[in-house]
């Protein structure tokens, strides 16, 4: 019979996490990489004490904002393809719900993280307590509820052996590569303070691998005979070619098919943007090369994408009445979307076993030769649109350009919303996988620069470059401050264009008046100007603004030797987009307004909405 150990519900939880274990590249290591905490009165005394007692086995870091530290957690296990991931825990109120744009973040994503804010008393006595939001008709919600939405797995812990299948199936949600997403433990902050006798063998050690499931016999057969007579084959890259860790495969498969490839925002660097095959990006943000063998194919190959609107120009793209989607995706859920052949398997397996069934078979050579003609032409056009200029406001093109020439492709890129998604999806030329780091699933304002943080944690040795703009950097900065106090060097790009540039040209486009985007054009006394430079300066950075293309690059040049976090700041234009590339987008312009820019954009509109392809 096993022995016990007594122990507090928050002990038995910490002991549990530093005890999971995995392995990559042969090395054994702990697959928590730590926890985030911002303590009060309802995480302290119970987690807090129990984190202390692991702090060098689990190590806790502290930040300044509960959406931050959570989106830091969430960019470690994206930059570490899923491998390992971090735990966040937070009080009760406020800070808990603070973590809830997180969580969704991480699940649109299916990205793992293990949250545990604190909740209410279990036993009631002290109702209602500080923080406490109390439903005047139901005594068992409390704001974690919340969480309920956006988490791949809740529990509230009401007793202390609950932990123990909770923990069980936790380890299994944030592991298995089909389910994988946030997982919120909502812990009473009562119980986390009660002691029970636990088994010692729940804190024995466990490796936990990735499970790689092959394809079903007959989904595969209906794949490969697809492919086989398809005249216009093309591949979708997505996020899951890189968390299957494929893109040796995917690079093996194409070169021996001759099928050109494109990528979503998630799957971008699955090959590097010099394959000759690679089309780079597709859909709403894609490359005139990608877009255009998309309107056109006649069986779409899309590996472990989700296939969002952006990625189907809101199902206008795929123009071919006659064409099959093969889905390969670990989840049947997305494997099946949009009447597509699944192909329920890991990438790299399905790919393997795809490879063999088509042995000896290669595309139409008209149709590889059309498309490498196809990405001359885009190359040709992107380099004119991030070449040098002079020009007092630049695009962000032309940042994106500088940065790159700068920096090269060595390095690894951030970013998450407004306008530079897009650009960068189009304009990055990606090295090595992982090397293109995007939040765009939930495309959210903010977090960027925590996620840096996260992203450096993971991968200290690489240079971790954020490019954001000024929007994004008031909405959620502080951990520029935490970068500097755990010595992780970041380097931010900062594009200044005075307001929300991109979703003013989106106003503009539907017919709007220029209304609440931009500084200018929102209800204001004096027009507000803000030293960015200086405010990243009093956050510890080094810091510095630029007037000219010329002097990014050469900050850029020597900020590659600065021994922290650097920001450099500059002003950019905030009406100018990349023209070249690109694809309609499905935003619903009013039918009936007093302007009539919106009627002839309404007009528009229905026109495009033609496009669609309902039922696909």
């Amino acid at each position: 019979m096993t022995g016990t150990v007594r122990l507090t519900m928050a002990q038995a939880l910490t002991r549990f996490l530093a005890a999971q274990m995995t392995v990559i590249d042969g090395e054994k290591l702990p697959i928590f990489g730590g926890v985030w905490a911002i303590f009060g009165h309802g995480n302290v005394a119970g987690i807090g004490e129990a984190l202390y007692q692991h702090r060098d086995d689990l190590p806790t870091f502290r930040a300044h904002n509960e959406q931050a530290m959570t989106h830091a957690a969430i960019g470690y296990a994206k930059a570490h393809f899923r491998r390992r991931f971090m735990a966040a825990t937070t009080s009760i109120g406020p800070g808990a719900v603070n973590m809830v744009t997180a969580a969704a973040l991480a699940h649109v994503n299916r990205l793992p993280v293990l949250l545990l804010p604190g909740d209410v008393f279990a036993n009631r006595l002290p109702d209602p307590v500080l923080q406490q939001a109390e439903d005047f008709s139901d005594g068992t919600v409390s704001v974690n509820d919340c969480f309920r939405p956006v988490s791949r797995y809740f529990d509230r812990i009401t007793r202390p052996e609950q932990i123990i299948p909770a923990l069980a199936r936790t380890m299994q949600v944030l592991t298995d590569p089909a389910e994988c997403g946030p997982v919120t433990l909502s812990l009473c902050q009562d119980v986390q303070a009660e002691a029970y006798d636990y088994p010692e063998r729940f804190f024995e050690e466990r490796v936990w691998q990735v499970r790689r499931p092959r394809p079903d016999r007959t989904e595969l057969n209906e794949a490969v005979a697809a492919l086989k007579a398809a005249r216009k084959p093309l591949v979708i890259a997505g996020g899951g070619v890189l968390y299957s860790g494929a893109s040796a495969e995917l690079a093996r498969f194409v070169d021996a098919t001759g099928i050109p490839v494109c990528e979503t925002q998630g799957g971008k660097s699955s090959l590097p943007d010099s394959h000759p095959l690679n089309m780079a990006a597709v859909g709403v943000t894609g490359t005139t090369a990608a877009n255009r063998l998309a309107e056109e194919a006649d069986v779409v190959l899309a590996i472990g994408t989700r296939l969002q609107d952006f990625t189907t120009g809101s199902w206008a793209l795929f123009q071919n009445g006659a064409k099959t989607i093969i889905g390969l995706n670990t989840q049947p859920f997305d494997a099946g979307k949009h009447r597509a052949l699944p192909l329920v398997a890991d990438a790299a397996e399905g790919l393997a076993e795809l490879a063999a069934g088509l042995r000896g078979w290669k595309a139409p050579a008209s149709w590889t030769e059309n498309a490498t003609e196809g990405k001359n032409e885009w190359q040709a056009a992107a380099a004119k649109v991030t070449a040098a200029t002079n020009a007092a406001y630049p695009s962000d093109a032309q940042v994106i350009g500088a940065v790159q020439r700068a920096l090269g492709s060595g390095v690894t890129v951030l970013h998450a919303a407004g306008g530079l998604p897009g650009e960068l999806h189009k304009l990055w030329q990606a090295g090595a996988p992982g090397s293109y780091h995007a939040e765009y699933g939930f495309s959210t304002m903010g977090y960027e620069i925590a996620g840096a943080l996260g992203a450096k944690m993971a991968k200290p040795e690489q240079e971790v470059v954020v490019m954001l703009g000024d929007g994004s950097y008031l909405m959620l900065n502080s951990e520029i401050a935490t970068s500097v106090m755990l010595g992780l060097k970041l380097t931010i790009v900062l594009l200044d264009n005075r307001g929300y540039g991109c979703i003013n040209r989106l106003q503009m486009a539907t017919g709007g008046a220029n209304f609440n985007n931009l500084l200018k054009d929102a209800r204001h006394e004096t027009l507000p100007d803000i030293d960015f430079a200086a405010h990243a300066a009093s956050l510890g950075a080094i810091s510095q603004k630029v007037s000219s293309i010329a002097d990014l690059e050469n900050a850029l040049e020597k900020a590659k030797t600065n021994s922290r976090t650097t920001v450099v700041v500059i002003d950019t234009d905030p009406l100018i987009s990349t023209e070249a590339g690109g694809y309609w987008w499905d935003v619903a312009v009013p039918e009936v307004s007093a302007r009539k820019e919106v009627a002839a954009a309404r007009k528009g509109y229905e026109e495009k909405r033609r496009l669609q392809r309902v039922g696909d």
